[in-house]
């Protein structure tokens, strides 16, 4: 095993082959990319408060704090350690597994197509063009995917969760109070179940779409954008149901108190003249930011590739 105590800012690459990534960090932002590059590169920009524990044993790469174990998570809430910062950017072989807790900060993954488990506290997630499976939990953090073509499957109390370009699949989502905005362009059958109490669920299908529908809402309103399909109950609870196409896929949404919203697409070929950012609903895609890590260079601190104990202080 390999280990390093980071104080302050600093890069690192790892000659020995990584296959599992775990990156554990209370504020900043921590950014991952997955490469085609058989090594993987560390860099840390910026670091306030208690050092780092980065360690390197049997393929599996660890960035994290030593007070911030992965077990027990979501449950961390200890303010005396909120007082550290750190800006993490990574890159690793594409088909690494990955796992990313963060306490308050951002959290970038992008280009991963091997399994991801995202865990949050507070702070946004942004997830791009990953095809592995997804796996979200947060207490009030929202997570935004972009671009997804893995199942997604998404847990949290508060948090919003937004799907860009969804063509995963399966989508799960359950929410107590956050949102829920949906948007599919999926190549073949999609299977999308969405649970929420007071969230609003709004879902964009492709035009045609092929699904079996029923979504339900006890108090709130509904709006259906497609002839297809039955709008039952004018008072009280409402639902809609139908098959739209051959029906292969399936679309399942339930909310106590919120409104539920089934948009329809533009028919691809009318994309380019209809682009869908136009529509305010969804909003216009954010950058996902500068994912890039610096490559080796003379500052660069290689990890050794014996195998053998290394522990530094840097």
């Amino acid at each position: 095993m390999s280990e390093w105590s980071v104080a302050e800012p600093l890069k690192l690459t790892f000659d020995t082959p990584v296959s599992d990534l775990h990156v554990r960090i209370v504020n900043g932002t921590v950014n991952v990319v997955g490469t085609d590059e058989g090594s993987a590169r560390l860099e840390v920009s910026d670091i306030e408060g208690p050092p780092l524990i980065v360690t390197q044993q049997d393929g599996t790469l660890t960035v994290a704090y030593e007070d911030l174990p992965w077990k027990g998570f979501l449950k961390w809430l200890d303010r005396k350690g909120w007082r550290r910062s750190a800006v993490v950017s990574l890159a690793v072989p594409a088909d690494t597994r990955v796992e990313v807790g963060v306490v308050g900060a951002g959290a970038v993954v992008s280009g991963i197509s091997g399994p991801s488990v995202i865990k949050g506290v507070t702070g946004d997630t942004t997830l791009v063009g990953l095809s592995g499976p997804v796996r979200a939990d947060t207490v009030s953090g929202n997570l935004e995917a972009q671009a997804v073509t893995g199942d997604l499957r998404f847990n949290s109390i508060s948090g919003d969760l937004t799907v860009v370009e969804g063509s995963g699949p399966a989508v799960r989502a359950d929410s107590v109070s956050g949102s829920m905005i949906i948007d599919l362009d999926p190549d073949g059958p999609t299977d999308v179940r969405l649970t929420s109490v007071s969230g609003e669920i709004a879902i964009r299908l492709p035009n045609p779409a092929d699904a079996d529908v029923e979504a339900n809402t006890a108090s709130g309103s509904i709006s259906n954008a497609f002839d297809g399909l039955r709008v039952h109950g004018q008072w009280g609870a409402h639902k809609i149901t139908g098959r739209l196409g051959a029906g292969t896929g399936k679309l399942r949404a339930t909310t106590i108190s919120g409104s539920i919203a089934l948009l329809s697409r533009p028919p691809r070929e009318d994309e380019k003249d209809t682009p869908w950012e136009d529509e305010p609903l969804v909003g216009t895609e954010a950058a996902p930011g500068d994912n890039s890590v610096s490559g080796q260079d003379a500052d660069a601190i290689s990890a050794p590739a014996d195998g053998t104990t290394d522990k530094k202080v840097l």
